[in-house]
Parts: structure tokens; sequence; C-alpha cells
């Protein structure tokens, strides 16, 4: 009679363990299938971004005007130079009010002009982390593949959008847990949202969400010349470029700090 009761147990246990397998791998499919759906939504905005043309993008330069918004009104703006080396070099000269200020960025590094005061400063450990916070959800770091082998893609499913039509999802998670949400439109591919959480320093949790629009075709490549942020669901800011180019050459030296406030003001030219 044990050795039955055993051979039973072992039984059922071995069927346990066999339907725990199977389900393992069921989950294992199921993430290797919102992966694939994932790599399929990116590879249909990059097509339609461009295909190779876009992919080979190596720089960028735009210029436009940045607005602040408060209570549904432009309260203040600048016009901007932004020179971008991907995937981890930017610099941005902004003017208005009369003065200027710079913002330059590589790698773990940075420094900013302060026109005001006339005074260039090293980027501190919060700056730097803006900075690579703005990496992590920029949409040319989730279409050129920049964030492989520091986060997981996977695929949300469909949200709903304006005029009845849908959105398809695709999110990043990062190592240290921190995530981002990608929008395309489920028609014809083309960005339309990425939002995150962040937390400022008074340890406000504040919900951020870009917004693309007015993609224009540049030599082959469609860009958005809107983006609009809105910060907890409320317009906090708007970038409108006037121009963009790709793929000029773009000196190293730019991004390199300074010695003298006269070399920091000097205008770009490309």
């Amino acid at each position: 009679m044990n050795r039955s009761i055993f051979f039973i147990s072992q039984l059922l246990l071995l069927c346990f363990c066999s339907l725990s397998l199977a389900v393992a791998a069921q989950v294992e499919t199921n993430g290797a299938d919102s992966k694939e759906k994932a790599e399929a939504v990116i590879k249909k905005a990059v097509q339609n971004l461009g295909g190779e043309k876009y992919s080979q993008v190596k720089s960028q330069v735009g210029r436009g005007k940045f607005s602040i918004i408060k209570g549904g009104a432009v309260v203040s703006f600048q016009t901007f130079v932004d020179v971008i080396v991907f995937p981890d070099k930017e610099r941005t000269d902004f003017k208005g009010g009369g003065s200027r200020t710079v913002q330059a960025n590589s790698g773990n590094v940075g420094w900013v002009y302060d026109g005001g005061q006339e005074l260039i400063k090293a980027q501190n450990e919060s700056q730097v982390a803006n900075f690579k916070l703005g990496i992590r959800t920029s949409l040319d770091n989730l279409l050129r593949g920049s964030w492989k082998n520091e986060a997981e893609l996977a695929y949300v499913g469909k949200r709903p959008a304006t005029l009845g039509k849908r959105n398809d999802v695709v999110k990043l998670t990062y190592k240290d847990g921190f995530t981002v949400e990608f929008e395309f439109a489920a028609d014809d591919g083309l960005p339309q949202k990425a939002i995150y959480k962040h937390t400022t320093g008074d340890g406000e949790e504040i919900k951020e969400e870009d917004r693309y629009a007015q993609f224009i075709d540049i030599g082959g490549v469609k860009t958005p010349f809107i983006v609009d942020r809105y910060s907890n669901g409320t317009p906090s800011s708007r970038i409108n470029y006037e121009s963009v180019d790709f793929n000029k050459q773009i000196p190293d030296s730019i991004f390199v700090k300074p010695s003298n406030p006269k070399d920091a003001k000097k205008d770009l030219k490309f």
C-alpha cells in the first residue's frame, strides 16, 4: 500500500511539474510575442519616417522657438539652436530677453553658460541626470535602438486616441525600474506621444507627456516640427522648429567647456 501511495504521489508530482513547465513556456512565449509586436510597431514607424535614411541620421541641427506655457497662455519664449550628435551629445543655445543661455552635454559631463551673469559652470549631478532622462525618453533613442542592453522592450496594447482612433503602445523598462511609454498611430504608424513619470528635487512626482505633431519631410526623413509638453495633464511648454538639418559635420569642440564667456556666446554656424 505504501508503495502504491508513493507511486501515485510521484506520478502527481510529475504531472504538476509538467504542467508548471508548460505554463512557464506559455509565459515566455507571451513575453516573446510582446517583444515581437513592439518591434513590429517600431519597424513600421521607422519605415514611415524615412526607413534607412532615418536610421542613418548621425546628427541634427534644429532652429526655432521654445515657449513656456502657464494657464493656457504663452508667458515667455526664446529662440534656440539645438545641435545633437547621436546618441549622447547635445548643445542648445537660447536667446531671449536680451540675454543668452547655453547648455551643453557630452556623455557624463556638461556645462552651462549664464549670459545674464557672464558665468560658465560645470553641470551638477542633477543637471546631468536630467539630460540623461531626456535621452531615455526621446523618440530617437527608442527608434534608433540606443536603449538596447539598457532596457527591456514590450508591447502594451492599443489605447484610445482622438476621433475614435487607437494608438499602439510600446514600453521601455530600464534596469533601474524607470519606464517610458510611446504611442504610435495604429493606421500610419507615426509617433504620437511619449509618457513617463519623474520626481522633482522637491520630491513631487510629475507625469510628463510629449506630444508630436506637424511631421515635415526633410530630404526623405520625416520629423515633428512641434513638440508639446504636458505636465500632469496641463500644457507647460512647446518646441516649434522652424528648420531642421540632418547629418551636418559637427565639431566636437562645441561640446567642450569654453575657457571664457566670450567663446561661450559665439554664434554657432553650420
